[in-house]
């Protein structure tokens, strides 16, 4: 069986990134097959895939198996920056080029100069800085915030998302331009759910792993305990499979792990209080209610139409997430930014603290 696990796994505990990846399903051994063929070139990488499937372990063995394995591999998740920082960060940035910037500050480029620089969540980049990536790209240099001089830079990219780029590139959110020169190498990485002969492969590397950790003897999964694996959808993919081993160690009797002891939850079709119905809807009602509903509205000759019914979408997908921005802009496959952004416009952010709240 081929393993891939994270260098830095006991420090991800609270993280929604899978630390370990295995080969034991037929799809994922044709992926390893794919990655092995692409890794040795140069070309920029695309790697598509769930929010917990393993996208970071498959951007280090990209750079593990290339001709800059002894060169640096920096990891940068777009997401995480303010929209304000991620220039400085990426490309650097002079003495006295903003409020703060007291020294100079090499970028993330440079600081990957010579190895791979994984950008994680490129599809949260804002548009204003997906045109000056493209530049980078282009020329091979990068000019830090506050200055005109151009830095010579050899990286090769790997960047991740786990949103559909072609999509977000019709909806006006991803710059074409940019797709096509990330659109090299594209590598998609299957949900769980998609390769289930990874899952008890899986399940008892994580029993193995958690088992050392605590301090416990060797525990096992009961029969019907495999068979609940393997019927879980899995939303959470890899890193959710190891809470629930996790969780279930801590809690199972004589070592042996029984189906309630892993306290899965499936997040997809969440529990809603549903208002009754004068009789059950059918496979298209759904969609034909909907179109109902719009002929009502044009019939109405409601002003401002289509502000009103972009301001209905976002309210009500923020509020089906919980208030959520991250989950929010999953659900309608866009950034995090537009969701931020359109959130803002029709008033749902009510302060800078639930803005905070929701980044976590």
């Amino acid at each position: 069986m081929s393993l891939l696990t994270h260098p830095n796994a006991r420090e991800l505990t609270k993280s929604v990134r899978a630390t370990v990846l295995v080969f034991e399903d037929p799809r994922s051994q044709e992926l390893l097959n794919r990655i092995e063929r692409l890794a040795p070139s140069e070309a920029n990488a695309l790697i598509i895939g769930e929010t917990g499937t393993g996208k970071e372990l498959v951007a280090r063995h990209i750079h593990h198996l290339s001709q800059r394995r002894d060169r640096p591999f920096v990891a940068v998740n777009c997401g995480a920056f303010a929209e304000t920082l991620v220039e400085s960060e990426l490309f650097g940035h002079e003495k006295g080029a903003f409020t703060g910037a007291i020294t100079s500050k090499a970028g993330w480029f440079e600081a990957a100069s010579g190895g791979t620089l994984f950008l994680d969540e490129i599809g949260d980049l804002p548009l204003s800085m997906q045109v000056k990536l493209l530049r980078v790209l282009q020329e091979r240099e990068v000019v830090r915030l506050g200055s005109r001089t151009p830095i010579p830079i050899n990286v090769r990219l790997v960047a991740a998302t786990n949103v559909n780029l072609a999509d977000a590139v019709v909806a006006g959110h991803f710059r074409e331009d940019l797709f096509y020169r990330l659109h090299v190498a594209t590598i998609r990485l299957p949900p769980l759910r998609e390769r289930p002969g990874d899952i008890l492969a899986l399940a008892e590397f994580f029993v193995e792993q958690h088992c050392q950790r605590l301090g416990y003897s060797r525990a096992r999964l009961s029969p019907e305990a495999e068979r609940t694996l393997l019927l879980h959808t899995w939303p959470g993919n890899i890193r959710e499979l190891e809470n629930a081993i996790h969780h279930a160690l801590l809690v199972c009797r004589d070592g042996r792990v029984q189906p309630a002891d892993l306290q899965l939850a499936d997040l997809r079709a969440p529990a809603v209080r549903q208002e009754p119905k004068p009789a059950a809807l059918g496979a298209g009602d759904g969609e034909a209610n909907l179109e109902a509903a719009l002929i009502e509205l044009f019939e109405r000759n409601q002003a401002d139409l289509f502000d009103h019914l972009e301001s209905v979408l976002f309210r009500t997908a923020y509020r089906y997430c919980h208030g959520n921005q991250l989950q929010t802009s999953r659900l309608l496959g866009i950034s995090r930014n537009i969701v931020r952004a359109r959130l803002e416009k029709i008033g749902e952010l009510e302060s800078p603290g639930s803005r905070l709240a929701n980044l976590r």
